[in-house]
């Protein structure tokens, strides 16, 4: 009896942690960085009122001198102690290519993907929209035309985004034309919330409309130990 009253209470437990962890609120933050050749992103993932907080920093997106090869400095954060351990990957074009063919072969298996992913979309409340920009090309003329480019470019984007999912609240859009010199900088910014309970029912429809069992994907990922 007692053993049965143990399993009663375990599963009861976990049942509980599941409906816990399904009304779970995940919030994070984006924060990309462009100037020249250099880029800075940054993701932050928070739950439990910034209880628990996880920080993702590639601070370096270089092209390797010695090889076709797009170099990614990466260094993790949970709740405030870094990761001692720091790697540099390494990303070739074949990478690219793995990448579009691992694409296709989740939009070839899977039935209504297009649905599923709206709908899980719609459930995400996105806010704190900024998105500035400063460009230059050394003429004027030529400036003014990239400006109105990247307005509707922005505007596009910011359209798509209010389509498929919650706008919170209207975003801040700049875009500053350097006239006189050549110019090259953006700065990104949001913050997305979703329940995990949407992420897992939408993971289960994936996997409910998996047709042929999951597919192969392909991987050509290298890694190099950071120099200390």
């Amino acid at each position: 009896m007692k053993v049965l009253s143990i399993i009663g209470i375990i599963i009861g437990a976990f049942f509980l942690v599941l409906i816990f962890l399904c009304f779970l609120k995940l919030t994070i933050h984006i924060r990309y960085y462009h100037k020249k050749d250099n880029d800075d992103l940054k993701i932050e993932i928070r739950a439990l009122f910034g209880i628990i907080k996880y920080k993702k920093t590639i601070p370096l997106i270089k092209i390797d001198d010695d090889s076709p090869t797009l170099v990614m400095k990466e260094e993790s954060e949970l709740n405030g102690k870094k990761e001692t351990e720091e790697e540099t990957k390494q990303f070739s074009a074949s990478d690219l290519l793995n990448f579009l063919s691992n694409s296709k072969e989740v939009v070839t298996h899977v039935v209504q993907f297009h649905r599923i992913v709206r709908t899980f979309l719609a459930k995400l409340t996105i806010k704190h929209i900024e998105w500035s920009s400063i460009v230059g090309l050394g003429d004027a003329a030529h400036t003014g035309m990239i400006s109105g480019a990247i307005w509707a470019v922005k505007g596009s984007i910011i359209g798509i985004i209010s389509n498929y999912m919650k706008l919170k609240d209207m975003p801040k859009i700049n875009i500053y034309p350097q006239f006189q010199g050549v110019a090259s900088e953006t700065l990104f910014s949001c913050m997305i919330q979703f329940r995990i309970g949407h992420a897992m029912m939408a993971g289960i429809k994936l996997v409910k409309y998996w047709k042929d069992g999951f597919p192969k994907f392909k991987t050509n990922e290298t890694s190099i130990p950071s120099k200390q």
